[in-house]
């Protein structure tokens, strides 16, 4: 049995999701979270104040239009502290993938012929097809590559691709097929020893808590806002200095702007206002975990909770997945070393057996999830897909049992 005494009561943070109020969603067991959480109440509560109250151009010197603004700057503001960061770090674009295009044609520009930068092929492809094209402008591109058993990143071989001609390094901190957490911190130091550029993708990790990005020293940090209980917005924190060295990608009036230099098409901006709405919800985690977990500052302390109540739910099912022999689980068995994003690979193409649990009401994903490199780089065909199933802090219990149970009937 797992402990049942952990940081976070499932009925409280369930009760701040509408979702699970929805009479289509009752009985439905969500494991497919890595593709988009469902999203928490202060966030719809801003998205509908801004939609009803404060639609019109922000910034003007009308009360609706002040208010309209105040709203979307609280929200670099606390995006920015529940990072550790300044607000000028914080950039919000239409998708991750959106924001990654836009910084590798700012790169494109900035970078000089014979330079050399690194990929992984743990990544998802957003963070790594933009970046491979940098080839075509007489760019070095370097395969950090995990390795094909346990599918881990070794530091080493990071080491033996570093020298004086790299200029940036891009890594995962989280795979969204592998699922080991990857020690972000440490490999930042060893890329800045190296006199490079550090830019992480956490579009995988941040749903499972916002780490301090600036404990963490990375120069760029990704996260997609829709997987983190919010709208459908991409964040991007760039350190203020290097965002200003990039050429601008915007309009040319905005080359003093950092806002708004380096995402040329934001989301709308309802959207920014409600970005807030994701920090409250950290802080009403902080407060329901209470005295359970330690941190600093309460997006600590929700990191912790967060983690600690997913480890719990997970290391079980690890447990069970592991000890079948039909079966290929990709990354950790270990709960503390990953996310609870868990594909397996089986005889049956993954996607076939996403439909298959879905008749148990298991609602997961099955497929390459845009990680093509990743599969490949594991020997498995991307064609054939994997089982994949994600779940967070909200998940329960019974929704794990009910999960393991739909696996033993279809596997």
């Amino acid at each position: 049995m797992v402990n049942s005494n952990v940081p976070l009561d499932s009925a409280k943070i369930r009760a701040l999701f509408p979702a699970f109020s929805a009479p289509n969603l009752q009985g439905q067991a969500f494991f497919e979270n890595a593709g988009g959480s469902y999203t928490c109440q202060p966030v719809l509560d801003k998205l509908d104040r801004y939609y009803r109250q404060t639609k019109v151009q922000p910034y003007a010197p009308y009360p609706a239009s002040i208010e309209a603004g105040n709203a979307m700057d609280l929200s670099y503001e606390r995006i920015g502290a529940a990072m550790g960061l300044a607000q000028e770090w914080i950039h919000f674009g239409p998708s991750t993938s959106a924001n990654a295009y836009v910084l590798s044609q700012a790169f494109s520009q900035w970078l000089n012929p014979g330079d050399a930068i690194i990929v992984t092929n743990q990544d998802h492809e957003a963070n790594s097809g933009f970046w491979r094209r940098l080839q075509n402008h007489n760019i070095e591109v370097r395969e950090w590559k995990m390795d094909p058993q346990s599918a881990s990143l070794n530091i080493a071989d990071l080491e033996n691709l570093l020298d004086e001609k790299v200029r940036f390094v891009s890594f995962p901190h989280c795979s969204n097929i592998v699922g080991e957490i990857n020690p972000a911190k440490q490999i930042c130091a060893t890329i800045h020893a190296a006199g490079a550029l550090a830019i992480v993708d956490g579009v995988s990790y941040a749903p499972h808590g916002l780490p301090d990005v600036k404990d963490m020293n990375a120069d760029i940090y990704f996260f997609s806002a829709y997987k983190m209980y919010g709208p459908h917005v991409g964040t991007m924190a760039i350190r203020p200095e290097l965002a200003m060295d990039l050429p601008v990608q915007g309009h040319h009036f905005n080359n003093n702007a950092p806002r708004y230099r380096l995402t040329p098409a934001g989301p709308d901006h309802a959207q920014i206002a409600a970005m807030s709405g994701i920090v409250d919800y950290l802080e009403i985690i902080a407060k329901l975990a209470g005295e359970k977990v330690s941190g600093d500052t309460p997006f600590q302390r929700a990191h912790n909770a967060m983690r600690a109540t997913e480890e719990n739910l997970m290391q079980p099912l690890l447990d069970w997945l592991s000890k079948r022999n039909d079966i290929r689980l990709i990354g950790p068995a270990h709960a503390e070393s990953r996310a609870p994003t868990i594909a397996i690979s089986s005889n049956i193409p993954g996607f076939e057996l996403a439909q298959r649990l879905a008749k148990h009401n298991i609602m997961a994903g099955g497929g390459d999830f845009y990680a093509q490199r990743t599969l490949e780089g594991l020997k498995l065909d991307p064609a054939h897909g994997v089982l994949r199933l994600s779940f967070v802090h909200y998940t329960t219990q019974n929704e794990i049992d009910q999960l393991i149970s739909a696996l033993s009937k279809e596997l």
